[in-house]
């Protein structure tokens, strides 16, 4: 806010919560124990752990598209204790200085550089990219939970090239919190199993898990949607309008952020252009910056009424927005909470699943229109064998891609 600030008070004695034991588990499951990369703590069951490996084996069998796992064992319990099964992403370092860094920290001195070479790195790096993505494969306008989860499961193929323009200095929309500025993070099963792809840590109960901080979600999809080198992250860039050529959407019109939002205050100040085969609109809720994709296809007559999200309603509204997930004029298709806005399906408040399956159903959708293999048509697994070593390097952590 720029006007004021609200702080809310809390209670000074809040109990602490106590971990409740109604079966001792298993001595097997305490002593298995994994490292991140090779061994990890777990407490699910043998068939599930296999058939976890085999998801993971591919990024061809996404969440999305691949085999459903085996439900999780429903727990006994006399009360209304809910047990939850913690899914471990590894032991935590015991300490920092078990290793000595590999240089002197009493005496440190960075390498010289000049401070042309600097601003010359990022312009010609930044230039590169615009002239690059002038003309896309797909543009993902607004980059939230919806949009992130599109442009991860669509860099799967190495042969599409991808922008994602995001008028916030921080991309990631309301995935950085949970509700109310509260951090957990719940997402309804089967969900979870894009979780489990993104080998994302979560406490798990009966019908949902829970992340224990929303930003462990959106900072883990961030940095391996953007390590891949088919993807180019444009942020705070804003989309003023629609490039529209015979009732077709052929790309998007696009301004510096803060320009955007100064036109009023200065003289004009035009924009530039960025032509694409396919659009997607992922830009929220009704707000500042919230639907704009459908209320400009409104104001150009391409659809005839935006009624807005109704009110919160979450077991209907998550199935609605995965269900309504689509193209809804030729070239353009909708995801996430836009979907509400253009068919008045109920909001679903705190609840992430439907962003991140509505994402992936955008991104098999847009696949299918650049006429690509996808789970829609069931034409996913045409894909030639000799691309599955570039899909599995371009999801690597530590993919180095010079601009």
């Amino acid at each position: 806010m720029h006007g004021a600030q609200i702080f809310l008070s809390l209670p000074l004695l809040i109990p602490f919560h106590r971990t409740i034991i109604i079966h001792p588990p298993p001595i097997h499951l305490l002593l298995h124990t994994h490292t991140r990369t090779s061994k990890k703590l777990s407490l699910l069951s043998l068939p599930r752990r296999k058939a976890m490996a085999a998801t993971a084996s591919t990024l061809l069998k996404s969440s999305f598209a691949g085999a459903r796992l085996p439900s999780t064992p429903r727990v006994s319990s006399p009360s209304s204790v809910v047990v939850s099964t913690p899914r471990s992403s590894g032991p935590i370092c015991a300490s920092i200085s078990s290793s000595t860094p590999p240089y002197d920290l009493t005496s440190f001195r960075f390498s010289p550089i000049k401070e042309s070479i600097v601003s010359r790195e990022m312009t010609r790096r930044y230039m590169t990219d615009m002239i690059t993505h002038a003309d896309t494969d797909v543009v993902i306008v607004g980059a939230g939970s919806a949009g992130l989860s599109c442009a991860y499961e669509l860099s799967k193929d190495p042969s599409i090239s991808i922008a994602i323009i995001e008028q916030s200095v921080s991309p990631g929309g309301g995935a950085w919190l949970g509700g109310q500025l509260f951090s957990a993070m719940v997402v309804r099963k089967p969900a979870h199993l894009f979780l489990d792809e993104l080998d994302i840590a979560y406490d798990e109960a009966e019908d949902y898990v829970v992340i224990k901080h929303a930003a462990l979600f959106t900072s883990t999809i961030m940095s391996r949607l953007l390590a891949r080198p088919n993807v180019k992250l444009f942020n705070a860039v804003a989309v003023e309008d629609l490039i529209v050529k015979q009732g077709r959407v052929g790309g998007v019109v696009t301004n510096w952020a803060l320009v955007s939002m100064n036109h009023d205050t200065q003289s004009c100040m035009d924009p530039n252009v960025m032509e694409s085969k396919v659009v997607v609109s992922s830009c929220g809720h009704d707000g500042p910056f919230g639907a704009t994709g459908v209320k400009r296809l409104q104001d150009i007559g391409m659809i005839s009424a935006v009624p807005g999200m109704k009110a919160l309603d979450m077991n209907t509204a998550e199935d609605e927005i995965v269900r309504l997930t689509r193209e809804v004029v030729p070239g353009m298709i909708v995801t996430g909470m836009e979907v509400a806005e253009i068919d008045g399906a109920p909001r679903m408040g705190p609840t992430f699943g439907a962003m991140m399956i509505s994402g992936q159903k955008a991104a098999h959708l847009a696949l299918k229109a650049l006429g690509r293999p996808n789970a829609i048509d069931g034409t996913t697994q045409t894909v030639p064998p000799v691309w599955r070593e570039e899909f599995v390097i371009a999801s690597k952590d530590d993919e180095v891609v010079d601009a």
